[in-house]
């Protein structure tokens, strides 16, 4: 077993190992240790832990010591030197007119040398810009080109899903990704969809790769022919994720159905037509293949699942909604499922002359009270509920019958005209 602590140079940069030498270094203090490149500054990321022998390679960097407050400030001095090396260095490059796009600047912690980023379609002749770096800072110069992966890495920002990037919060090294991954995944094949911010394809297909690769394997592949509890058929569909398939039976002109991948016994795999000479076991048989789902399946597919929550959720809002629409089309004199009736002709307003009529009473304007017939003294008033409206009757003598189709509230009481 060694001893080691980790050091991260960048931040979402990749760990590396180095002896401690005898130091207790806790999480997120700076360290000054001794590489390849000479001393640099870097940020205890994982403290003193014993690894195994093969993990690590010997030799050991050593960790000089304990950042103080003057390696700290000496390392802000770096960063602000690094910015205007960046505006420098952009100006030269437009001045030579370099087809290269500058990404970053890093200075060693001793400022002995500068490295510029960047990146490039092709191969860039800069040799006459080093020169130029090179009388201006007075250090040694180094341009790096690299791929957009890096870019990313190095840039930062915000993914599809809302997060930060992968490769800049924890990836060290870039898995290799391929369009297989998609297709395996039953993911769609539009590239902006399955791409990254750099153009490549998302380093998250990788992550869950191992688990659909195993759940391939215990699922039947896409039209092979297989035999069921209620019969015999075609796969026309996988949810490798559930692990369930559908399938279309020969003698049923129904939906195809949906079974567990336990339930399915393969017949032929991946060719879709019926066997020659193939004979279907009797449904008893094919019955015994119907396996019952444990309780906890059970209590999901009966509604406790949030997709079946979120539908019962819907079917009560949209009940709420018909009934108040139901009492705003009653509080308006409508009934619901009736298209609005034309208003008799005794609300609508007077139109030039209108045929006179026997027994047919005056036209009221609107505001004005209907007026009522002269009843007999001594004759008691009687107050009778409100009717309904009717349509328009006949009389015997011609005349018409109309009644004002008014809401209850809004009814007023007769009165007598002496």
């Amino acid at each position: 077993m060694t001893e080691i602590i980790s050091v991260r140079f960048k931040e979402g940069g990749k760990q590396y190992y180095f002896d401690p030498n005898g130091l207790t270094v806790p999480v997120g203090a700076g360290v000054i240790v001794e590489t390849g490149k000479g001393v640099e500054y870097g940020t205890c990321c994982r403290s003193n832990a014993m690894v195994r022998d093969d993990v690590v390679v010997q030799p050991l960097c050593p960790v000089v010591r304990l950042a103080t407050h003057r390696d700290e400030r000496q390392v802000q001095d770096n960063h602000r030197k690094e910015k205007e090396a960046m505006k420098v260095c952009q100006q030269l490059v437009e001045r030579h007119g370099l087809d290269m796009k500058l990404v970053e600047v890093e200075y060693s912690f001793d400022g002995s040398k500068i490295i510029f980023f960047f990146t490039s379609e092709g191969r860039v002749d800069f040799r006459a810009l080093v020169k130029d770096l090179a009388s201006i800072f007075r250090s040694r110069i180094e341009l790096r080109q690299i791929g957009v992966r890096d870019e990313a890495r190095m840039l930062g920002g915000l993914g599809i899903c809302g997060k930060p990037f992968c490769c800049h919060q924890f990836l060290d090294e870039f898995q290799p990704v391929s369009i297989k991954m998609a297709k395996t995944q039953n993911l769609s094949l539009n590239p902006t969809k399955i791409s990254g911010t750099c153009g490549r394809l998302m380093c998250c297909l990788k992550y869950e790769q191992d688990a659909y690769e195993d759940a391939v394997k215990r699922c039947p592949k896409q039209d092979s022919f297989v035999e069921c509890p209620d019969g015999v058929g075609n796969v026309t569909a996988v949810n490798l994720l559930r692990e369930q398939v559908k399938v279309r039976l020969e003698d049923s002109t129904e939906q195809p159905k949906t079974y567990r991948t336990a339930e399915i016994r393969v017949v032929r795999s991946g060719k879709g037509k019926r066997p020659e000479g193939y004979v279907a076991p009797p449904k008893e048989e094919l019955e015994k293949l119907r396996c019952t789902p444990p309780q906890e399946e059970r209590s999901l597919s009966d509604g406790s699942s949030l997709a079946a929550l979120l539908e019962q959720y819907m079917a009560v809002n949209q009940e709420e909604e018909r009934k108040s629409s139901r009492s705003r089309r009653r509080r308006g004199g409508k009934k619901e499922g009736q298209p609005a009736k034309a208003q008799p002709a005794a609300q609508q307003p007077d139109k030039g002359k209108q045929p006179a009529a026997q027994g047919q009473q005056k036209r009221q304007g609107k505001g004005q009270k209907p007026q009522q017939q002269a009843q007999p003294k001594g004759a008691k008033e009687q107050k009778q509920p409100p009717k309904p409206a009717q349509p328009v009757q006949t009389g015997e003598g011609g005349g018409e019958k109309r009644r004002r189709s008014r809401p209850h509230h809004r009814r007023r009481k007769p009165q007598n005209n002496e």
